[in-house]
C-alpha cells in the first residue's frame, strides 16, 4: 500500500483546512454544484448545469465512494427528500404513491442490499399540499437533511413554488408527480428537474380531438384548478379541439385553497354544455361530478389523469362516476400481469398498502431511481446523477404499458409521451377503470 510521509501528511491536513475555511466562508449553498452567480439573462441566477457524458449501464456493480463533500452521501447511505401533502384531504388521496414508493426503496434495501453497496433512505416532509409550506420542507431537506436529491414531490402549486430553488442549488429535482408542462420542456433553465408524468397539455390536447371526433356539435365547457396545471389543460384542449365541430362554451375556475365549487358546477350547467373538461385534483373533480348528479345534469365528463384511481368511487360512488372518461400510462391495478402480481406482493410485504392505480404510481418512481442511481455508481455525484438519467433511452418500466417508454437527454427532460383512455365503469357493484381504445401517442397529436 502507498504510505504518504509526515511531510505530505501535513499539507494534506493544511489543505483540508483551507478547504472547511472556504466551505465556512461561502454563501451557503448545498454542494460543490450549486455555486451562485449573478445572471445576465432571464435566467434563475446561480442555475448549475449537469455537464459530463452518458453514465454507465444499469449493469453497473461498481460501488467505489463518490467525491468526497457529496451531501446524502456516506458509505453506507444515499438520503433522498420529498416534499409530499401527508396530512388533510389530499394527504389521505396521495398517500398511497408515497406509501409505495417507501414500499419499494425497503424492497430494494432488503432484498438487494441497496443500491451501490448503500441503504436508500428516503425523507419526506409533509407540505400539506400549500406552497409555502412546500418551499419551508425542501429548504429544512436541502438544507438541514442534505439530501442528494430530491424525489416525487407532489402537486403543481407546491412543486411550482421550489423547483426555482432546486436548480439554483443544483438539486437533481427528479420525478414530479404533476404533468405541469414547463417541468420538461425547457431544460436549459431548469437542468435539474425530469418529468415523469405525462404533460397535461397535450393530454388536454388529446381530450380535445377525441371530443371532436366523438361529439361533433356538441358543446364543450371546462372545470380548471387555477394555476399551470388547470392553464395547461385548457391551453391544450383549445389546441385539441376542432373548432369547426366544438366550441368552448365556458371556462371555469377554482383556486386550490378553495372549499366548494358548486357555484361552478351549477354555472356550467345554466350554459348547457354537453361535454365537461374537468382538469381537478380528485377531492374537487369527486364534488362537481356529485354535484352535477344532484342537479339531474349528467354531462359527458373527462377528468385529467390525476384521477384515474380506485380511490376516486370513494369519493363519488360508481353509479355517479359512471362513463367518466379519463387517461392513464401505466397497467392497472387490477391487471392479469406478472409486473402487476409483483407489485401486489412487494406492497403487501414492505408496507405500500392497498394497491391501487397510485401505487403503480409511486412503485414505478422507485424503479427509475434505482435505475437512475446504479448508472451512477462509478460517479455517485449530483452530475453523475444526471449524466445517468440522460443514458435513458426508450426505457421500458415493466409497469408501464406496452409502447410507453422514457427518453432523456440534456436536451429533453419530458416524461412518457403515450397514454390510453380509461373509463370509469361499474361491474359486480363497484366501481373500476377498463381502458378503452388503443394507445395515443403524443407524436401523432
Amino acid at each position: 500500500m502507498l504510505r504518504l510521509s509526515g511531510a505530505w501528511l501535513i499539507l494534506v491536513g493544511i489543505a483540508g483546512l483551507i478547504a472547511l475555511l472556504a466551505v465556512a466562508c461561502g454563501d451557503g449553498e448545498d454542494g460543490e454544484e450549486g455555486t451562485r452567480t449573478p445572471a445576465a439573462t432571464g435566467t434563475p441566477v446561480g442555475t448549475a448545469r449537469p455537464t459530463g457524458t452518458a453514465a454507465a449501464t444499469s449493469t453497473t456493480l461498481a460501488t467505489a465512494s463518490p467525491a468526497a463533500g457529496v451531501p446524502g452521501i456516506t458509505d453506507t447511505e444515499i438520503v433522498l427528500g420529498s416534499h409530499f401533502a401527508q396530512t388533510g384531504t389530499l394527504g389521505a388521496v396521495y398517500a398511497p404513491i408515497l406509501s409505495a414508493l417507501k414500499a419499494y426503496f425497503e424492497y430494494v434495501n432488503t432484498e438487494k442490499g441497496g443500491v451501490c453497496g448503500r441503504q436508500i433512505v428516503l425523507k419526506a416532509e409533509d407540505d400539506q399540499y400549500d406552497p409555502a409550506k412546500a418551499l419551508e420542507v425542501t429548504r429544512k431537506l436541502v438544507e438541514q437533511e442534505q439530501v442528494f436529491a430530491m424525489v416525487a414531490g407532489v402537486g403543481t402549486s407546491p412543486h411550482s413554488a421550489v423547483w426555482d430553488y432546486l436548480n439554483e442549488r443544483g438539486i437533481p429535482d427528479l420525478w414530479p408527480i404533476t404533468g405541469a408542462h414547463k417541468w420538461g420542456v425547457d431544460p436549459q433553465a431548469h437542468p435539474w428537474t425530469v418529468a415523469f408524468a405525462p404533460d397535461y397539455a397535450v393530454e388536454a390536447a388529446v381530450f380535445g380531438k377525441y371530443i371532436s371526433e366523438t361529439y361533433p356539435g356538441k358543446d364543450v365547457a371546462i372545470l380548471y384548478q387555477n394555476d399551470d396545471f388547470g392553464r395547461d389543460v385548457l391551453g391544450g384542449l383549445e389546441q385539441g379541439l376542432d373548432p369547426s365541430k366544438n366550441r368552448i362554451i365556458s371556462q371555469q375556475s377554482y383556486e386550490a385553497s378553495a372549499v366548494d365549487i358548486r357555484s361552478q358546477v351549477t354555472n356550467i350547467k345554466e350554459t348547457g354544455a354537453e361535454v365537461v373538461v374537468c382538469a381537478c385534483i380528485p377531492g374537487f373533480t369527486a364534488q362537481a361530478i356529485k354535484a352535477a348528479n344532484r342537479m339531474g345534469w349528467n354531462p359527458q365528463w373527462i377528468v385529467d389523469y390525476t384521477n384515474a384511481d380506485p380511490i376516486m368511487f370513494t369519493y363519488a360512488s360508481p353509479l355517479e362516476m359512471e362513463g367518466t372518461l379519463s387517461t392513464w400510462p401505466l397497467k392497472l391495478v387490477d391487471a392479469d400481469d406478472p409486473a402487476v402480481a409483483q407489485h401486489r406482493e412487494l406492497m403487501g410485504k414492505y408496507g405500500g398498502g392497498p394497491p391501487g392505480n397510485f401505487t403503480v404510481t409511486g412503485h414505478v418512481a422507485g424503479v427509475l431511481t434505482e435505475e437512475v442511481l446504479k448508472r451512477a455508481c462509478d460517479n455517485l455525484t449530483r452530475e453523475g446523477l444526471m449524466d445517468a438519467i440522460h443514458s435513458l433511452q426508450d426505457y421500458q418500466p415493466a409497469l408501464a404499458l406496452p409502447g410507453v417508454t422514457l427518453t432523456y437527454s440534456e436536451d429533453d427532460h419530458i416524461g412518457p409521451e403515450a397514454l390510453q383512455f380509461l373509463r370509469a365503469k361499474i361491474k359486480d357493484g363497484k366501481g373500476v377503470w377498463e381502458y378503452e381504445g388503443e394507445l395515443i401517442h403524443f407524436s401523432q397529436q
